[in-house]
């Protein structure tokens, strides 16, 4: 049976069963544990299922973000350890962006005692903290509000980011996975692309609970990242697959 077979099975067997081990994988397409496994990597790289312990699953489909409101009491720990392990890899005096959401709202709030920093983002929940409690200079992009989200979007909000030279952007995500991060908000993929485009460094700051999520917008493929910073949850299998791409994974809270 040629690869192509082997996926097209893997993905019918999990389109009626929702979650399929490895084991009976291996035992239906009558090939090695090895084999499946590359099978899978390959499928999961491609956003078309999601490895978990054991087996594999069909990823959930996200069809609308959570309110600012939501999301700021969700997962908050989680939230808080990425934001801590973030802020110790800015070098001093750098530009650096941060996207709109909560996590980096949390990376926001490590800040506060830096006067040294340049902060670039479209989150008013951000602009709002850095103003009340840090010396750092400030840039908001402006742009359409985005009310639920407290943020800014829109082709002028990624104007003003392509006017800019960024170091590292801090970019957020409402769902992720090995092919690439997404959105439902199709307003939200102009600014993200933006200022992926601005900067040297791009970073994915986002908790585990978004990972095998995927939404109707392909922001940008995970290898235009060069870190993601998540928390202890996330697969092995994810993990060496992030290495194997050449993107540095760190892990807040272990």
């Amino acid at each position: 049976m040629i690869p192509v077979e082997r996926h097209q099975q893997i993905l019918a067997l999990i389109a009626d069963r929702g979650v399929v081990s490895i084991n009976e994988l291996t035992e239906r397409l009558n090939v090695s544990h090895m084999t499946v496994r590359r099978d899978v990597q390959k499928l999961e790289q491609d956003g078309l299922l999601l490895s978990v312990s054991g087996g594999v699953r069909s990823p959930e489909r996200l069809a609308s973000e959570p309110s600012h409101q939501d999301k700021s009491v969700m997962f908050s720990q989680q939230k808080a350890a990425i934001g801590k392990l973030a802020a110790r890899h800015i070098p001093l005096n750098s530009c650096i962006y941060l996207d709109a959401g909560t996590t980096t709202l949390s990376l926001a709030r490590e800040l506060a005692d830096r006067s040294d920093l340049l902060i670039v983002t479209n989150d008013f929940a951000i602009t709002g903290f850095l103003i009340d409690n840090s010396q750092c200079r400030v840039i908001h992009t402006g742009g359409t509000l985005c009310r639920e989200n407290r943020s800014s979007v829109g082709e002028a909000a990624a104007q003003s980011l392509r006017n800019l030279f960024i170091d590292i952007a801090f970019i957020s995500a409402s769902s992720w996975s090995l092919r690439g991060i997404s959105t439902p908000n199709e307003d939200k993929v102009a600014v993200k692309r933006a200022a992926i485009e601005a900067s040297s460094q791009h970073v994915l700051l986002c908790d585990t609970s978004k990972y095998g999520r995927i939404a109707t917008h392909l922001v940008t493929p995970l290898t235009a990242f060069n870190r993601v910073i998540t928390d202890g949850e996330l697969p092995v299998t994810a993990q060496e697959t992030l290495i194997s791409m050449r993107i540095e994974v760190l892990t807040a809270g272990e």
